[in-house]
């Protein structure tokens, strides 16, 4: 608070007491009236130095404000809202930008803004669409306008973050490296054993681009789509990602990344755990080949699986029973893998590989209930046919027989004019052999059977991850088309990621990443009067949060300078 002198039309002079504020909405300087004390004429009859005494009171009533922690308001009933008015603003962002900064996201960022002759705030802005990706998953020009949400300074011009988009593609494989090391120094990462798979995303375009192809879509939705292969560690935090256009197929994709990874990441050995659709001849010989390993899944259902295999996983000789819902056992035997030479032929190498086989009670039952689920669905579609899109029919017509399906129309009709569709009982019965059997090949040979089987379960974690990409951060549909804009959406998405799965392991996943989300979308101040705020949520997560994290979101009222100061606390070296 200070003494302001008015000077009038008369010349007299008018004195008060204010306290200045920033306005949220103008972003301009103002002050308010807090005490209306008179004309300094009339007041020089009364004190012998009006300016001096009301100086000093003025002083005095900021210590009092500050040493009493309350504040006085003045509230205008009358007061009308101009259009647009939005006097909630998020503070739950700290808990974001805390991890942001842990990560030296910031420092490699300003660092790349210095050698920029257009001076692009990039820090800021990749910190924005980070945050927002977050909390209001949408598209680039969303997450600008929601800038004035976060009291954090995004003061930019939306064409900083259309340019900024190729900058950061152009540094991406650095900052996913510089991102590494500071995982590995703040967060203990291990990378014994990392998780691989691959995933797709599509476009709502028919333009093919150097990523954009048609390809098998794991949507089903018949839309270009481009391939992602990401790799976790052995705790499932994020490490880095390559985009394949969409028409790769997903054995050729583990090469590249992982030959990528072993040069940057300097790693001296990892154990790749990967399903079947990565089981090949190639990728086996790759990991043998650098002195890796591997841990792979394989068919025993349909024709990918030999007999001899099949029979050995339903042998019950040589099984050992861990409990009495899960039994194992295993057989190191003579494999020829099929490697593509330098010529690009296919020549037939043999390895030595261990075979584990295990069985879970619980594999069985949910094995069954997911069958049955398509069965009863095969059976309204042997009903009415038209009922059911393509994309819904895929699952359940395997186990119709007698029903053709049109690829390009969705139609489903009788194979032959008088056939009758049914039920393939056949085919259900040899299915419900393998039902909670699981067939694992590694290059592990000395790695104990449960150990196997343990490293393999631990890929779940790959599979959540990329159900939480497209669900929570809304990775897809991807409507860009250039493929820096590309590289950058995706990028932002991998770091928003990151900060999750971190943020998930600092509060002892205790709460799902939608909780987690949703509480701290709710953190929220609302202003009062000023520069002072009222914060509006706070509940267990949040609590957990701060006690894990360090952020501070339980205060009740908050000034701007206050809220200020811990937004600067979480960017802070600790």
């Amino acid at each position: 608070m200070f003494l302001r002198k008015t000077p009038q039309a008369n010349g007299r002079i008018f004195l008060a007491i204010v306290k200045g504020y920033r306005d949220p909405v103008t972003k301009t300087t103002k002050a308010k009236t807090i005490e209306s004390i008179g004309f300094l004429d009339e007041l020089e009859k009364i004190y012998p130095d009006p300016i001096a005494h009301f100086t000093e009171k003025a002083k005095q009533m900021t210590e009092d404000e500050k040493r009493s922690g309350s504040i006085q308001l003045t509230v205008n009933t009358d007061e009308i809202m101009t259009t647009d008015t939005n006097d909630m603003k998020n503070i739950g962002f700290m808990v974001l930008s805390k991890i942001y900064h842990e990560l030296g996201i910031h420092k490699f960022m300003i660092n790349r803004e210095r050698g920029l002759k257009a001076g692009y705030p990039l820090n800021k802005i990749l910190k924005l669409i980070v945050f927002d990706r977050i909390l209001h998953p949408s598209s680039k020009l969303s997450s600008y306008e929601n800038r004035d949400m976060y009291l954090e300074n995004f003061d930019f011009p939306l064409e900083s973050v259309y340019r900024s988009l190729a900058i950061f593609a152009k540094h991406k494989d650095r900052l996913i490296l510089d991102i590494h090391q500071n995982v590995v120094m703040k967060y203990n990462r291990d990378v014994s054993n990392v998780f691989y798979d691959v995933t797709n995303y599509y476009y709502h375009t028919e333009d093919e681009t150097n990523l954009i192809a048609k390809g098998y879509s794991k949507d089903r939705k018949g839309k270009p789509i481009i391939q992602m292969g990401l790799l976790l560690d052995k705790t499932g935090l994020p490490m880095t990602y390559k985009l394949f256009r969409g028409n790769t197929s997903d054995p050729v994709t583990l090469l590249p990344i992982l030959s990528e990874v072993k040069k940057e990441f300097n790693l001296a050995r990892a154990i790749v755990v990967a399903d079947k659709a990565l089981n090949s001849g190639d990728n086996k010989a790759y990991n043998i080949i650098q002195g890796d390993g591997y841990i792979y899944s394989r068919s025993l259902r349909g024709t990918k699986a030999d007999n001899e295999t099949k029979a050995y996983a339903l042998d019950e000789k040589d099984y050992r029973w861990i409990d009495k819902d899960h039994k194992i056992k295993s057989r190191i035997y003579p494999t020829d893998i099929g490697v593509t030479n330098e010529d690009g032929n296919k020549v037939n190498v043999s390895i030595n590989e261990k075979h584990v086989v295990f069985y879970s009670a619980e594999y069985d039952r949910r094995s069954k209930h997911k069958r049955n689920e398509l069965l009863s669905k095969a059976s309204e579609l042997i009903a009415s046919p038209s009922r059911y899109a393509k994309a819904e029919s895929y699952g359940a017509f395997k186990y119709i027989k007698g029903m053709k399906l049109d690829r390009k129309t969705g139609e489903l009709s009788p194979a032959k004019k008088d056939s009758i569709p049914m039920i393939d009982m056949e085919l259900v019965c040899e299915e419900e052999k393998y039902d909670g059997y699981y067939s694992i090949v590694t290059s592990e040979l000395d790695m104990p059977d449960f150990e196997v089987v343990e490293k393999y379960k631990g890929l779940w974690k790959i599979e959540e991850t990329f159900k939480l990409t497209k669900s929570l951060l809304k990775a897809r549909p991807v409507y860009l088309k250039k493929d820096e804009h590309i590289e950058a959406h995706f990028l932002t998405c991998f770091i928003a990621l990151l900060i999750l799965r971190i943020l998930e392991r600092k509060t002892g996943n205790k709460y799902s990443a939608e909780s987690l989300i949703e509480s701290i979308k709710k953190a929220n101040v609302v202003l009062l009067d000023m520069n002072n705020y009222k914060a509006v949520y706070y509940d267990k997560v949040l609590e957990h949060i701060d006690a894990n994290v360090g952020t501070k979101l339980s205060k009740k009222y908050l000034s701007l300078e206050e809220i200020k100061t811990l937004v600067a606390e979480t960017k802070q070296k600790k």
